[in-house]
């Protein structure tokens, strides 16, 4: 910065800029809270169908997004350039102070253009006669001080002007289209991340020389910062895409084979690595276009660290899916990363996909305390089950997700695969317990009814052990409103409550879903979802229907009916395939269902809202306070049925052994699902004070899951037949 343009500049200007970004901030926070409160939540609470379902409720969704972005970014910049300013305004105060303490001393500066200036000592022809005794001669002591500090004010205010517009650039670069919601609450934190990011870039280009006293404290850094968006590009961008996977390629040669703190620290730092490279991916500059793309084309470049002894290192899509284990990448460029993944591992065919990825890679380990990382779908998995929308693209293709479904038998991707399968259809990210789910989308219900197809045909129930049982209870429990639709038959759809696309989505394909339930119970954590999701829904259903007579036209023991014959039905075609099954492992077989059930158990309050968000029992009866009771669309009374259902079913000693072999036994499964059902609509009837006979009430319930448990049977027999025939 020259000299006379701190001194002389129109910094007016620039407050005016403020001003004009200060009223456009306090505007756009007010469109915000529009689109939110009205825009937003009208559209949540409309029953879409059609295009409107997917096309209008997406764009909806965007346009409130834009708005909260835009907010946020105009914050950023106002904060940015106010903070600017404020400090150039600083800075000319302290150089017309220093420059008129010079004068007093005769001393001039002039500015000598091009970020230069001089110095120098005035010489006045009278010295001779001065009083008090001065020679003339200029102190070149008090030259080069005042020139030394000129300088450091000088330097402070172009380092101030300079970064204010790097961060503005990188924030404004941000977003090819609409608004970065990258949030700054002054310039200095802004660049503070540029630089500490550039630091770290340098530290990794040259990871030999890094101690675990450097990796700790270059972890501490990136755990600071690790979701800064301009910090993230810039690390990215200094490292460059082969710099980003040679360094994570020698830190894991380095320190293969790691132990306890050693171990710890590399963890995180994996983790850290993965979270800053998952922010960098959603930036739209166009340096970061071209990172994401030499990065992806770095996929079959072979990594070797340094002082590898081995010819055969890692291949790059191997080193990149060992950093998507953490973090949402930006969807555009897991679409275009799995597309090109996707397209190697189908031409090796089911049976060779763990050929492709593992041999030859005998010594790699990519990847600490999971794994080895030599199956690069795995991380993929791992990074679709972070990003919904990601995972409804990668398995709309049917034949994609028949192959993947496929290589479970041969590699050990199954729990990924999985968990992806599971964001995909729910459209939950994995881990998330505070979002609420939105309505299943037409593709998510054209998916779950290709899995479900996929598990029903013959022989299909063998994918339910290859590590996906879980997966499939949990998707089973966020369908329970399709599928009960699909048992019940046209025209259920307003007893069956579902805020779907498309409630009847399933086909009503009896045979499929049944065939689907009973062979995921098979698996104890499947078992556990389906039984978790089946009694969250039941109560559900009855808190929604009593409180609120008006979502069905028919009478209270007509609903109750068709409510109770649904959970007997679900729950019967569990108990009978497991009884069915001869499985005499009862040890390990009341261990896996009753472990599994109580980690389900202890956060189903929130995933289960996926199959939840129906819920709508009127403001008068408590109806605005029910979504805070469990943190999202699930009631009360179905909120409180978990407690319950895991203080009242879980199976102990030699009575395990029973309930798997004995028929006699059989029936406290029956017994345990007549026994909610019941309490749900005893606690709703109280709470809402509902006005129905409650021994009426009771027995009607009674009679209708008996029917339905004995009608599971039936639809067993039947989809064997259908099976056999």
């Amino acid at each position: 910065m020259d000299l006379d343009a701190l001194r002389y500049g129109n910094f007016s200007q620039l407050g005016e800029a403020v001003t004009d970004w200060e009223q456009m901030t306090r505007k756009l926070a007010e469109l915000m809270k529009a689109a939110q409160d009205d825009l937003k939540a009208k559209a949540d609470k409309a029953r879409w169908a059609g295009v409107n379902a997917t096309v209008s409720r997406e764009f909806v969704d965007r346009t409130a997004a834009e708005f909260a972005d835009a907010h946020t970014q105009a914050g950023s910049i106002t904060k940015i350039l106010s903070d600017t300013r404020g400090e150039l305004l600083d800075y000319r105060t302290q150089v017309n102070d220093a420059i008129a303490r010079g004068a007093k001393r005769n001393l001039t500066v002039v500015d000598t253009g091009a970020g230069t200036f001089t110095v120098s000592g005035n010489t006045r022809p009278d010295w001779a006669s001065d009083p008090g005794g001065g020679s003339g001669a200029t102190d070149q002591q008090a030259v080069d001080d005042l020139r030394d500090e000129i300088q450091r004010i000088l330097s402070k205010a172009t380092e101030s002007d300079n970064s204010a517009a790097k961060v503005l650039n990188l924030l404004v670069d941000q977003a090819k289209y609409g608004f970065s919601d990258a949030a700054y609450a002054d310039r200095d934190s802004a660049a503070r991340a540029v630089v500490a990011a550039e630091k770290l870039a340098r530290a990794a280009k040259d990871p030999a020389s890094m101690t675990l006293d450097d990796i700790a404290a270059f972890n501490r850094t990136m755990g600071k910062y690790n979701g800064d968006p301009l910090f993230a590009e810039q690390f990215a961008r200094e490292l460059g895409p082969k710099g980003t996977l040679q360094f994570w390629t020698e830190m894991t040669y380095a320190h293969a084979g790691a132990r306890g703190s050693e171990l710890d620290t590399m963890k995180a730092l994996q983790k850290n690595l993965s979270l800053t490279l998952a922010t960098a991916s959603f930036s739209d500059s166009d340096a970061m276009q071209d990172w994401k793309r030499d990065l992806i084309a770095e996929r079959n470049t072979n990594f070797r660290a340094g002082g590898a002894i081995s010819p055969i290192g890692a291949l790059g899509s191997q080193v990149l899916s060992s950093l998507m284990r953490e973090g949402q990448y930006d969807t555009e460029f897991l679409d275009d990363y799995r597309e090109e993944l996707f397209k190697a591992d189908r031409a090796a065919g089911d049976a060779g996909t763990d050929d492709l990825w593992t041999k030859g890679y005998d010594a790699l380990d990519v990847v600490f305390g999971d794994g080895n990382g030599r199956d690069p779908l795995e991380g993929l998995f791992d990074g679709l089950s972070h990003n919904p929308e990601a995972a409804t693209h990668a398995f709309e293709p049917k034949a994609d997700l028949d192959h993947m479904l496929g290589t479970t038998r041969y590699t050990d991707r199954g729990a990924p695969l999985g968990r992806a399968l599971e964001t995909a259809v729910t459209g939950i990210t994995q881990g998330d317990t505070q979002s609420v789910a939105p309505p299943h989308s037409a593709a998510q219900l054209q998916i779950m009814q290709n899995v479900m197809g996929a598990v029903a045909q013959p022989g299909g129930g063998d994918l339910v052990q290859t590590g996906l049982g879980s997966s499939l209870g949990n998707m089973a429990a966020a369908y329970m409103p399709e599928m009960s639709n699909a048992l019940s038959g046209s025209g259920a759809e307003s007893v069956f409550l579902t805020n779907s696309d498309d409630p009847g989505g399933l086909n009503h394909n009896v045979r499929d879903v049944t065939r689907f339930l009973s062979c995921v119970s098979e698996d104890p954590a499947g078992r556990a979802g389906i039984i978790l999701g089946e009694s969250l829904y039941t109560s559900g259903l009855i808190e929604s229907h009593l409180a609120d007579p008006t979502l069905f036209d028919g009478s209270h023991e007509q609903v109750l009916q068709d409510i109770g014959r649904n959970a007997g039905t679900i729950e019967g075609i569990v108990a009978h395939s497991v009884a069915e099954g001869k499985v005499h492992a009862a040890v390990e077989g009341e261990t896996s269902y009753n472990e599994a059930l109580k980690a389900k158990g202890d956060f189903a309050k929130t995933w289960i809202s996926v199959g939840m968000t129906f819920v709508q029992v009127p403001e008068g009866h408590g109806g605005a306070a029910m979504g805070a009771v469990v943190g999202g669309g699930a009631g009360a009374v179905a909120g409180a049925a978990v407690d319950r259902l895991l203080d009242g079913q879980k199976m102990s000693g030699a009575r395990d052994a029973a309930l798997y072999e004995s028929a006699g036994e059989l029936y406290d499964s029956r017994e345990s699902v007549n026994r909610l059902t019941q309490w749900a609509a005893d606690e709703t009837i109280t709470r809402y004070h509902v006005d129905v006979p409650r021994q009426a009430t009771m027995d009607t319930i009674r009679v209708a899951v008996n029917e339905g448990w004995d009608e599971g049977s039936h639809f067993l027999d039947r989809t064997r037949d259908l099976s056999n025939g």
